[in-house]
C-alpha cells in the first residue's frame, strides 16, 4: 500500500503529471540566480561571496510555488476518506506525501543549483556546502510546505497564507543552512539537518492531525 500511495503521489507532482508543477520552482530558482548578478553588477568577488546565500533565498522562494497543489485537492476529492475506509492513517498519508514533495522538487533543485553555481561564480569548497545544506535543509523545507498545506488547506485564503507562513517557519533552516558558509566547522549543516530532521518527524502527526480535522467538518 505504502509504495502505490508514493507512485501515486509522485505520478501526481512530477513533471508532467496532474498537478506536475515541479519545473516551476527550477525555473523559478535558475531565474533568481541568472537575475541577481544584473542586479548586483558585474563584481565578481561580491557575487562569489554573496552567491551562496542567494542560492538558499531562491531554494526557500521556489518551496512556496506548489505548497496549493499539495493536499487542498485531495481533499476536496475525497481521497482521504478512501484511505481513511482502506485503513490507511491520515500520518500514513501525509508522510508519504512528504516524501514525495521532497523527490519532486529537492532533487531538481539540487541539480540546479549546479548552474547557478556558475552563473554567481561561486568556488568549488562554497558550492559543496551549499549542497551539503541544501541536502540538509530540503527535507524540512518539504516538511513545512506539507504541514502548512494540511493546515491551510480548507481555508479560501490558504493558498495567500500558505507563503506569510511557510518564511518565518523556514527561517531557521535558513539560517544555520547559509551560515555554514561562514563557517568552516560544519556547525551550521548540523543544526541545519537536525531541525529537518525533528520537522519531518513531527509534521506526519501534525498535518495529519489537521487534516483529519478538515475531514470531520
Amino acid at each position: 500500500m505504502i509504495g502505490r500511495l508514493l507512485l501515486r503521489d509522485l505520478a501526481l507532482l512530477m513533471p508532467g503529471g496532474r498537478r506536475g508543477g515541479a519545473l516551476l520552482p527550477l525555473l523559478f530558482f535558475l531565474a533568481v540566480a541568472m537575475l541577481y548578478p544584473f542586479a548586483v553588477g558585474p563584481d565578481a568577488p561580491l557575487l562569489a561571496r554573496t552567491g551562496g546565500g542567494v542560492i538558499w533565498v531562491a531554494a526557500l522562494l521556489a518551496a512556496i510555488l506548489p505548497l496549493d497543489r499539495l493536499v487542498a485537492p485531495d481533499l476536496d476529492e475525497g481521497v482521504f476518506d478512501q484511505l481513511a475506509v482502506r485503513g490507511v492513517a491520515e500520518e500514513l498519508a501525509i508522510a508519504v506525501r512528504m516524501l514525495a514533495h521532497w523527490l519532486s522538487f529537492a532533487p531538481l533543485l539540487l541539480l540546479a543549483a549546479l548552474p547557478a553555481a556558475a552563473l554567481l561564480g561561486l568556488e568549488r569548497e562554497t558550492l559543496r556546502t551549499v549542497l551539503l545544506g541544501l541536502l540538509a535543509g530540503t527535507p524540512g523545507l518539504a516538511a513545512i510546505g506539507v504541514l502548512i498545506a494540511a493546515l491551510t488547506a480548507s481555508l479560501r485564503s490558504g493558498a495567500a497564507l500558505s507563503g506569510l507562513l511557510l518564511i518565518p517557519l523556514s527561517v531557521p533552516i535558513l539560517i544555520f543552512g547559509a551560515g555554514a558558509l561562514a563557517r568552516p566547522d560544519g556547525g551550521g549543516l548540523a543544526f541545519a539537518a537536525a531541525i529537518s530532521l525533528l520537522l519531518v518527524a513531527v509534521t506526519p502527526f501534525a498535518a495529519g492531525a489537521a487534516v483529519r480535522a478538515a475531514r470531520e467538518e
